[in-house]
């Protein structure tokens, strides 16, 4: 087993590192390992000298910004995994600077893509129930998708028509989910999810397997029904709660009740949604206006 290889096995067992960005840091370090093999030099020798002249020769290949921040972190957790362990005595990551990316705003969808997102589940079933209520939900309150997934019986209020969710930093917020979504969690804990429990859970969304559901499992669901409604597959749980960010920006809400709706530590995080409700504007302007 090569250096990489354990590396990317510890950050898998400790972190729970997706696939996907396991596969990106390997084949950032196995390139930068190639590159340095022809210097005669080794991965685990690699200077942070090493490591400015070879983002310079990318930046000479013409690899844009994001690509030199996402090396840089695979580095930084490469050689900050070496110091640990005592296989290095220093980090040469530790004093470089990542490059400034662009802001890049959120991607949004519209409110007819919305629409048809939700009605594509078959509510006739317990999974197609459980499905339409996590969408319905999900854009009703703009819940992050882990915070959906971990929701508890006792975090809702049918009642109150409420959820109490614990965000980030432990911080506890009330984020009311509307008639719709309340209706169709009301069905799903009355016919659905009774079907699919096995045993005692306070686990509001059940898998097939009656335990809580992973991101991954929603993210392929949502992924299903964007298909079968015929829109982009890009669409995730990530798109669905800025779309209930920007959509309520368009009609009018204020951006500090949304900073504490989205669970949001700093209003800068939530300006960045004024300036998708900008260019959605710019482009109803340009679109229907006689002179636009």
């Amino acid at each position: 087993m090569t250096d990489i290889d354990q590396f990317l096995d510890k950050l898998w067992l400790q972190q729970g590192v997706s696939q996907h960005t396991l596969s990106a840091y390997r084949s950032d370090l196995q390139h930068f390992q190639s590159w340095l093999e022809k210097q005669s030099r080794s991965l685990m020798q690699a200077s942070s000298e090493d490591i400015v002249t070879y983002l310079g020769v990318r930046r000479e290949r013409g690899l844009k910004a994001r690509s030199q921040a996402r090396l840089l972190s695979s580095l930084r957790k490469y050689y900050g995994y070496l110091l640990r362990t005592e296989q290095r005595t220093d980090d040469p990551t530790a004093h470089l600077n990542s490059p400034k990316l662009p802001a890049s705003l959120p991607k949004s969808i519209s409110e007819q893509e919305v629409s048809d997102l939700l009605q594509a589940p078959t509510t006739n079933a317990p999974l197609g129930l459980r499905d339409k209520a996590m969408l319905e939900l999900l854009y009703a309150t703009g819940l992050r998708v882990s915070e959906l997934v971990a929701l508890k019986l006792s975090e809702v209020s049918l009642r109150q028509g409420v959820v109490r969710v614990v965000g980030k930093g432990n911080k506890e917020r009330l984020v009311p989910m509307g008639e719709e979504a309340l209706h169709w969690l009301e069905q799903y804990l009355r016919y659905g999810r009774p079907e699919l429990m096995t045993a005692s859970t306070d686990v509001v969304f059940l898998s097939q397997r009656g335990q809580q559901m992973t991101r991954q499992t929603f993210w392929h669901r949502i992924r299903r029904y964007a298909l079968q409604a015929g829109l982009p597959e890009s669409i995730s749980p990530h798109r669905l709660r800025h779309a209930f960010a920007t959509h309520l920006l368009n009609h009018g809400a204020d951006l500090r009740a949304l900073q504490m709706l989205l669970g949001h530590a700093d209003i800068a995080t939530t300006q960045i949604y004024t300036q998708v409700a900008k260019a959605r504007l710019k482009q109803l302007h340009e679109t229907h206006h006689p002179r636009g």
